[in-house]
């Protein structure tokens, strides 16, 4: 059976050590699901390339093209993992913005890993007081392990060991939460359309 995964990834720069994690935890979610006789497909939506479209989007209502894609592509994903930076002890304003965007039922139900990335380990509880509420706002099966790397995990040897082991654990949950399911089926937006007569008046 195909599955897809979604990895939307909210680094501002290219390396960013918040693409390594977003990397890691797809690379491992989806050797666990190969593991398991799955078909994978990882989807990458790297948030700083639509910067521009995430801004355009919210002053006029339009999505852009590449919006419209990255939005469909999660709508109909078995699978979401989502990673940012952290900044003033919460998610950056670009990862914000770009759920602020997505459609409020497009999470519903749907399994997601949230991940970020900070200086020190004192940042961590952005998970749990920023990015849990979110997700669980937008009624996702957010996945009881998150992932915090800090810069000093990067390193290797001893170092990097706590950070592996999160890593595994958390790719375990979403490989297995996304086996057990049925693909999901994206929502057909031709049917039951509203009436002509409501849209005259105004819905």
């Amino acid at each position: 059976m195909k599955r897809t995964l979604v990895v939307v990834s909210a680094g501002l720069r290219l390396p960013s050590s918040t693409r390594m994690l977003a990397d890691r935890l797809a690379d491992s979610t989806r050797r666990l699901l190969a593991e398991r006789g799955e078909q994978v497909e990882v989807v990458t939506v790297e948030v700083r390339d639509l910067a521009r479209d995430l801004v355009s989007h919210l002053t006029t209502g339009y999505p852009s093209e590449e919006l419209r894609r990255a939005f469909g592509a999660i709508a109909k994903a078995d699978g979401l993992i989502a990673v940012t930076p952290t900044f003033t002890a919460s998610y950056s304003g670009l990862f914000k913005m770009f759920f602020d965007c997505l459609d409020d039922t497009a999470l519903v139900g749907k399994p997601v890993l949230i991940a970020a990335t900070g200086g020190t380990g004192r940042h961590s509880l952005v998970l749990e007081h920023a990015l849990r509420p979110m997700f669980a706002y937008l009624r996702a099966a957010t996945l009881p392990t998150a992932v915090f790397a800090a810069t000093e995990e990067w390193g290797g040897g001893d170092a990097g060991e706590p950070l592996a082991r999160r890593v595994e654990r958390a790719a375990e949950e979403l490989a297995g939460e996304v086996a057990r399911r049925d693909p999901p089926t994206a929502p057909d937006p031709y049917r039951a359309p509203l009436p002509f007569e409501r849209l005259l008046e105004g819905g």
